[in-house]
C-alpha cells in the first residue's frame, strides 16, 4: 500500500514537471510564428490589393501580382497553425481562409463588376483577423 502511495505521488510530481502555463505557450507561439509581423503584412498587402481592385485602370497583371502576394501570405500564415489556443486557431484559420478566397477571387476580378465581392471578402478577412488578434492577445496575456 505504501508503494502505491509513493508511486502515485511520484507520478503526480512528474506530471507537473512537464506542464506549461497556457498563456506562456501562447506567448511562445506568437514569437515563434512571427504573428505580429504576419498581421502587419496582411494589413499592408490587403490595402494594396484593395487599392488595385478599386482602380479601374488596374490591369490583369497588376491584380495577379498583388493577389498572388496575398495568397502566399495566407498560405504561409496558415502553416503556423494550430496555436495552443483552440479559439485562436479557429478564428485565425477562418481569417486565413477568407484571405485565400479573396486572393483567388481577385485573379478573376478583371471586370469592374466582380471587384466589390472581392473587396467584401477582404473586409471579412480583416474583421476576422482583428477578432483573432484580440483572442491571441487575451490568450497570451500573463
Amino acid at each position: 500500500m505504501k508503494r502505491v502511495a509513493v508511486l502515485l505521488c511520484a507520478g503526480l510530481l512528474l506530471a507537473g514537471c512537464g506542464t506549461i502555463k497556457a498563456s506562456v505557450a501562447m506567448a511562445n507561439w506568437v514569437l515563434q510564428s512571427n504573428f505580429k509581423s504576419a498581421v502587419g503584412t496582411f494589413a499592408s498587402d490587403s490595402a494594396i490589393a484593395a487599392n488595385n481592385l478599386r482602380n479601374p485602370k488596374a490591369t490583369k497583371a497588376d491584380l495577379h501580382t498583388v493577389c498572388a502576394v496575398l495568397y502566399l501570405d495566407a498560405q504561409q500564415a496558415n502553416s503556423s497553425l494550430p496555436t495552443p489556443d483552440d479559439q485562436a486557431t479557429q478564428l485565425l484559420g477562418k481569417a486565413y481562409n477568407y484571405f485565400s478566397a479573396a486572393a483567388n477571387s481577385c485573379y478573376d476580378a478583371q471586370s469592374l463588376s466582380a471587384r466589390p465581392a472581392v473587396l467584401a471578402t477582404l473586409a471579412k478577412a480583416a474583421a476576422t483577423l482583428s477578432e483573432a488578434t484580440a483572442r491571441v492577445a487575451v490568450a497570451s496575456a500573463p
